[in-house]
């Protein structure tokens, strides 16, 4: 098997609409919206859809060395130390892995939260939680003014809420934001237990803990009715009202709360640079960095990652391997490859997402 694996289309059903561009990206026509509205790339993670328990969705799929399609988890599994390495002297194991997904969204998300890893361990029984980042790749020209929505800038009592919940009063729900304004570029990251939700119109990278925890506090978006059960991650409500952190983040707050200004980690003569989006000073679940390459750039890594093409082209060398790389073409590059080289005479622009410090 090549040591660079190159990962094709894993469209995972979703509860909101969208999806337009990820089918332009695979070449897909006509491109529409549907329910189908992300892409799991390299996924290790099972999707939690209630009512389609008999469909495998979110696992990625790629050809093992007799060409048959095999659960992407599986090729790790086979041999963890040369494609997860080590932590300094702890092994990596699959929780490691960070889940990245390219998001479509043609309509508001959901208002929803996440737990906490803290809270995943100690009340739910599970590894992880749910702590996310997104960075924004574009946003549809029909879409004035696109936005997320992040934290509560005006909490409501736990009481207050739980009411607002119990009732779907989605308008005083809204009240307790403000929109922030996102533009292609944008880098966020939102912690577990801040209530969030996605504007309409906006394609991302978005790179999270390994789990599908949700708290969807609003239950119908375009006609869909979210299950009872997957509502409250199968707890109640009182459980789910936990999660929150109810902390608030006044508008003043939120660029120093949620968004991650990109910082110069090296770059050279050719006009290379490699670039932290987030850091280990920001969270301990994933690192994300962002790559620019203008001829040969030579990197040396210790810790596997995940790659996205978000623009130009151009290759992938290690020593006499050569990946072609087009723009949107993702991929994983083990933690056995300590040398590579990109190479591109045509701007190319590399997200590459890496495992956490813990």
């Amino acid at each position: 098997m090549s040591k660079i694996i190159k990962f094709t289309a894993n469209r995972v059903w979703r509860t909101y609409q969208g999806g337009k561009l990820l089918d332009a990206i695979e070449g897909k026509e006509p491109p529409q919206d549907s329910s189908f509205p992300e892409d799991w790339i390299g996924s290790t993670v099972e999707a939690r859809n209630v009512g389609r328990e008999h469909i495998t969705e979110g696992l990625a799929l790629v050809p093992n060395e007799n060409g048959e399609q095999v659960p992407f988890r599986d090729v790790l599994l086979d041999d963890q130390p040369y494609y997860l390495g080590s932590n300094g002297d702890v092994e990596r194991t699959m929780d490691d892995i960070p889940l990245v997904k390219y998001l479509d969204s043609s309509t508001r998300l959901h208002f929803q939260a996440h737990p906490t890893r803290e809270f995943a361990q100690e009340r739910l029984g599970m590894p992880r939680g749910k702590t996310e980042a997104y960075v924004i790749l574009s946003t549809r020209d029909s879409v004035e003014d696109p936005y997320i929505y992040a934290g509560f800038q005006r909490p409501p009592s736990r009481e207050q809420l739980k009411e607002w919940i119990e009732t779907q009063n989605i308008d005083a729900i809204e009240s307790c934001f403000d929109r922030i304004p996102v533009k292609p570029g944008d880098v966020f990251l939102i912690p577990g237990g801040r209530p969030h939700a996605l504007g309409e119109g906006i394609l991302m990278l978005e790179i999270m803990e390994p789990s599908d925890l949700a708290v969807r506090f609003e239950f119908e978006r375009c006609g869909y009715a979210i299950p009872e059960q997957a509502r409250f991650m199968g707890r109640d409500i009182e459980t789910a009202l936990d999660v929150f952190n109810f902390e608030p983040i006044p508008p003043e707050k939120v660029d120093e709360e949620f968004r991650c200004p990109p910082r110069i980690m090296s770059s050279d003569a050719q006009g290379n640079t490699l670039e932290e989006l987030i850091g280990a000073d920001k969270t301990a679940c994933f690192t994300i960095r962002r790559a620019s390459v203008k001829g040969t750039f030579t990197r040396n890594e210790s810790a596997f990652f995940y790659g996205v093409v978000t623009q130009g082209s151009g290759t992938l060398r290690i020593g006499d391997e050569v990946t072609e790389l087009e723009c949107w073409d993702r991929f994983f590059c083990p933690a056995g490859i300590s040398e590579f080289h990109y190479e591109s005479d045509a701007n190319m622009s590399i997200l590459e997402c890496y495992p956490g410090n813990t």
